[in-house]
């Protein structure tokens, strides 16, 4: 099993989780983050991390999410998404995203 960051971090991208990661299993595009499903250990360290719950054990994505699963693993394959292994500063204009559905149109693949 793997955990998976969900449609909410479009446009927020809250890096927390990244800083609690063991084995350097997020990816970074430009407004979203993703976990690599090949590197993610399931030590459920980065779930509690998300300020805005954006992440979820694989066999607990809502229905309406599952998409995303597929997306985490195919966008942290592509090339132009890259490792990060250190805490950013989220979006600027984050809080204004926060809890907004929907947001799937938002999402910038950079290439992918």
């Amino acid at each position: 099993m793997t955990f998976v960051v969900l449609e909410d971090c479009i446009q927020c991208k809250h890096t927390d989780c990244v800083a609690v990661c063991p084995v350097d299993c997020f990816y970074e595009g430009p407004n979203f983050l993703v976990i690599d499903p090949d590197e993610c250990i399931d030590c459920a360290l980065c779930e509690p991390e998300c300020p805005i719950d954006a992440i979820a054990a694989e066999d607990e994505v809502p229905a309406d999410q599952q998409h995303m699963i597929v997306l985490n693993a195919k966008l942290a394959a592509h090339p132009n998404w890259t490792v990060i292994t250190e805490k950013k500063d989220a979006m600027p204009d984050n809080a204004e995203w926060a809890g907004v559905e929907g947001k799937l149109k938002k999402l910038d693949r950079n290439g992918a």
